[in-house]
C-alpha cells in the first residue's frame, strides 16, 4: 500500500472509528502470523501481548484459519439459541466439558468476556434467589454495566454511576476479610490471578479459603478466567494451581482462537435455572456463532494436542528469569511476577514505565500497560511463540530498559 493510501486510511480511522485514547498506536496492519504483526509500511512487530491474551495459539494459526474457512462455506448464522442444533457449538461444548473439572459440564456461549460475566452474575442471583454480590479491589471484569459494577477500580466506575446496587468490594488475597461473605450473598466473582490489576498472584491459602467460605454460606463462586484460561498460566485453568473448582467458570479471549467468543460454564442443576421462571431467562442472538465455535474447537484441539499449558509453564519461567536478569543489569525493576506466560514486570515509577513501553514499541515489541497499575507492564505472548520471535522480543525489551535507565 502506498504512503498516500496509508495516510488516507489512518485519517479515516481517526475520523470515523471511535477513539478510546488520546494516542492510539495506529498500526496499519497488513497481516499477522504466529507472534509477528506485519504493517502495511513494511515494519514488523513482535506481539508479546497476543492481542491482549486472545491469540494463545498465535495469530492466524493454520488449523484455526482452515476451520473458519470450512465452516463459513457451510453456513454462517442460522439461529444460535433456539431450536437448531449447530455442530460446531455442540462439539466445542463437548470438548470443554471433557477437560473441565466436574461438575462443570454445561456451557452457555456468548460473544465476549464481559457478556459472559453478565450472564454469570444473573445466574448467581437467579439460582440463589439473593441479590448481593461480592468482588475484589483492583479487579477487572469488563466494561458493560453489570461487569463494571463488580470491577474494583473507581477511576473506571465513577463516570458511570449509579451502577448495580448491593455490591461489596473486599481486599484481594485477604483471608480474614472473607468472613464478610454471608448468607445474603448471591455470588462472589474473582480472577484467580488479577490481570489488569497488575498480574497479582494470590497466596496459596486464599482461593481455597474463598471456596470454603462460599460453600459455607451457599454463595456461588465465579472464576473469571477470561485472561487466565486455556493454558495461559501453565495449567489449562488457573484455578488448578490451587485445586479449586468454582461453581461458575467464565471464559473468553483465547476461547475463540482469534474469533469473538465467550462462555460461562456450570453444573447442570445450576445452569438449568435459566430455562424456567421465565423460560429464555438469558438469551443471545450471536453468542456461540458457528464460525466462532469452529475456530474455538480448532484452537482448543491445538492447545491440548501440543500441550501448550506445559510449554507456557516452562517458557514463562525462563522469561521471568531473563527479565530479572535484565533488571539486575539495567536497574529500575521492582519485581517480576506471574504464572506461566502471564507475566507482570513492575518498574520503579509511572514515568519510567511509560517511557519503557514507548521505547519497546519503537523497537518493534508490543507489550501491555495494565489498566489498573501504572507501573506494571504485562506480557502475555502466544503460548507457541517461536524461539526466534521470543529472542527478538526480549532483545527489544533489553534495549528499552537500558535506554530508559
Amino acid at each position: 500500500m502506498g504512503e498516500t493510501m496509508q495516510s488516507d486510511l489512518t485519517e479515516t480511522f481517526k475520523r470515523h472509528v471511535c477513539q478510546t485514547s488520546d494516542a492510539p498506536l495506529g498500526l496499519v496492519v497488513d497481516r499477522a502470523q504466529g507472534a509477528t504483526i506485519h504493517t502495511q509500511d513494511g515494519r514488523t512487530f513482535i506481539d508479546l501481548l497476543a492481542g491482549i491474551g486472545v491469540n494463545n495459539v498465535g495469530h492466524a494459526h493454520p488449523a484455526v484459519v482452515a476451520a473458519v474457512q470450512a465452516q463459513a462455506a457451510r453456513y454462517l448464522h442460522a439461529m444460535v439459541y433456539g431450536e437448531y442444533v449447530l455442530e460446531p457449538q455442540v462439539r466445542l461444548a463437548e470438548l470443554l466439558a471433557s477437560v473441565l473439572p466436574p461438575p462443570l459440564s454445561v456451557v452457555y456461549f456468548t460473544n465476549s468476556g464481559t457478556e459472559a460475566n453478565e450472564g454469570a452474575l444473573k445466574l448467581a442471583k437467579k439460582y440463589t434467589g439473593r441479590r448481593k454480590l461480592v468482588a475484589f479491589r483492583n479487579s477487572y471484569h469488563g466494561d458493560t454495566q453489570g461487569s463494571l459494577s463488580v470491577t474494583g477500580r473507581d477511576v473506571y466506575r465513577n463516570p458511570f454511576l449509579p451502577l448495580l446496587p448491593d455490591v461489596e468490594f473486599l481486599p484481594f488475597d485477604d483471608v480474614e476479610a472473607l468472613a464478610r461473605i454471608d448468607e445474603a450473598v448471591a455470588g462472589v466473582i474473582t480472577e484467580p490471578v488479577q490481570g489488569e490489576g497488575g498480574v497479582r498472584v494470590p497466596s496459596p491459602e486464599w482461593l481455597p479459603a474463598l471456596r470454603r467460605r462460599c460453600s459455607e454460606v451457599g454463595a456461588l463462586l465465579i472464576f473469571d478466567e477470561v485472561q487466565t484460561g486455556f493454558g495461559r498460566t501453565g495449567k489449562l485453568w488457573a484455578g488448578g494451581h490451587w485445586d479449586v473448582t468454582p461453581d461458575v467458570l467464565v471464559l473468553a479471549k483465547a476461547l475463540g482462537g482469534g474469533m469473538p467468543l465467550g462462555a460461562f460454564v456450570g453444573a447442570p442443576e445450576v445452569m438449568s435455572t435459566l430455562s424456567h421462571d421465565p423460560p429464555l431467562a438469558h438469551v443471545t442472538t450471536f453468542g456461540g456463532h458457528p464460525v466462532c465455535c469452529a475456530a474455538g474447537l480448532a484452537s482448543l484441539q491445538v492447545i491440548l494436542g501440543e500441550d501448550l499449558p506445559a510449554r507456557a509453564e516452562k517458557t514463562g519461567a525462563r522469561v521471568r528469569a531473563e527479565l530479572r536478569a535484565l533488571g539486575e543489569r539495567h536497574g529500575g525493576v521492582r519485581e517480576v511476577r506471574g504464572l506461566g506466560m502471564l507475566i507482570g514486570l513492575e518498574l520503579e515509577s509511572a514515568e519510567r514505565t511509560r517511557a519503557f513501553a514507548e521505547r519497546a514499541f519503537a523497537e518493534g515489541v508490543i507489550i501491555g500497560w495494565t489498566l489498573h497499575s501504572d507501573t506494571v507492564i504485562r506480557l502475555a505472548p502466544p503460548l507457541n511463540i517461536s524461539e526466534e520471535e521470543l529472542k527478538r522480543g526480549l532483545a527489544g525489551l533489553e534495549i528499552a530498559l537500558e535506554a530508559t535507565a
